[in-house]
């Protein structure tokens, strides 16, 4: 995630009655990360509404709000015939990942001890980091949804020590309701950040009235925050044979930028990035012939890139044009930013890292 709003159908931890209405209104707004909770509404009814949200191209989330060991496992399994992207919530990982580790949606458990309906954060700060180490060290974690401002202390605090201890994202959730708490989730390093009734009620600034007008103004407020995050990016970078050279001087023309963000590659393109830029973290992938290339979409596929920079030579018959008709198919099913020349990776990167 490169710093990204998640809409929540929700309003007091409840899926709101008239979510798929609400849908078309968000969607209109511009939004494309949406979630809803796991209670509020008949199972078909979630499941229709998931089904939308992809169908409109979107990622769904779905955040466990049950409390009892029962009920969360039963929403783990909803989330896997749901077939949603991002399983978000509930402090049973363990039991949790049993459920969902033959699924591909990726799981952000909550951190710390969570209390009450809706939820509140309990906990010394120093705690609640630690749990959020032994949460990430888990194989089937993929991140954390901290509930910061459902804690009663030092909350950019809290944010920042939790982000510093792990190197998965995590996601910011809890009555954040204007752009001063968008910015300073933006400064503690998360990955992103869920906002629900406060949009549903309308107290985020906007030109006109609506729904979407609300969308509308927090994705503005999202572009504005986004100056300030550190959250690493995750990106690939590959180029056919004949264009190695100008990847290599595109990657040197912004080592500075690059610099704290997490690359990957394809095997040969990562040797040359790693030896020609050695201060970059560089993640080797397989050679493209050898099936780095579908490593690549597969990560597309589970949304662990930000953006795809793939210098492709235009003028060969190469091997691999298969390969890339195939990451770019993906890059526009997951919304996944992509660049295939140095101009495009220019303004990608510069919208990226701003």
């Amino acid at each position: 995630m490169a710093f990204d709003f998640i809409l929540m159908l929700t309003s007091n931890d409840r899926t709101i009655p008239d979510a798929r209405a609400r849908l078309e209104e968000a969607l209109e707004g511009g939004v494309r990360h949406i979630g809803f909770k796991d209670v509020g509404l008949p199972f078909d009814d979630l499941k229709g509404l998931a089904q939308a949200i992809r169908a409109a191209g979107g990622r769904s989330y779905l955040e466990v709000v049950s409390l009892d060991a029962e009920s969360e496992l039963a929403s783990a399994r909803a989330a896997v015939a749901l077939d949603v992207d991002c399983l978000l919530g509930g402090t049973r990982a363990a039991e949790v990942t049993e459920v969902i580790r033959q699924h591909p949606l990726r799981y952000y458990p909550f951190p710390g001890r969570i209390v009450g309906h809706p939820s509140v954060l309990e906990g010394p700060a120093e705690s609640i980091a630690e749990s959020a180490r032994r949460l990430c060290d888990l194989e089937y974690v993929h991140g954390l949804d901290l509930l910061a401002y459902r804690f009663d202390g030092d909350v950019p605090g809290l944010m920042a020590q939790v982000c510093g201890a792990v190197e998965k994202p995590v996601i910011m959730a809890g009555s954040i309701d204007g752009e001063a708490r968008v910015q300073a989730v933006a400064e503690a390093g998360a990955a992103g950040f869920t906002v629900g009734t406060a949009a549903l009620d309308g107290v985020f600034p906007a030109e006109t009235e609506g729904f979407a007008a609300q969308v509308r103004s927090i994705l503005e407020i999202t572009t504005r925050a986004r100056r300030f995050s550190h959250a690493p990016r995750r990106i690939a970078l590959v180029a056919h044979d004949n264009r190695k050279a100008h990847l290599r001087a595109w990657v040197l023309r912004h080592a500075r930028a690059l610099s704290g963000q997490r690359l990957i590659c394809t095997g040969g393109t990562g040797r040359m990035v790693a030896e020609a830029a050695p201060g970059l973290t560089v993640q080797r992938l397989q050679r493209g012939a050898l099936g780095g290339d579908q490593q690549l979409g597969a990560l597309i596929a589970t949304g662990e890139l930000d953006a795809v920079v793939f210098f492709a030579d235009p003028g060969s018959g190469y091997v691999g044009d298969a390969d890339l008709q195939a990451l770019t198919r993906l890059a526009i099913y997951h919304d996944t930013p992509l660049a295939l020349s140095p101009s495009a990776a220019d303004a990608l990167l510069a919208g990226l890292i701003p």
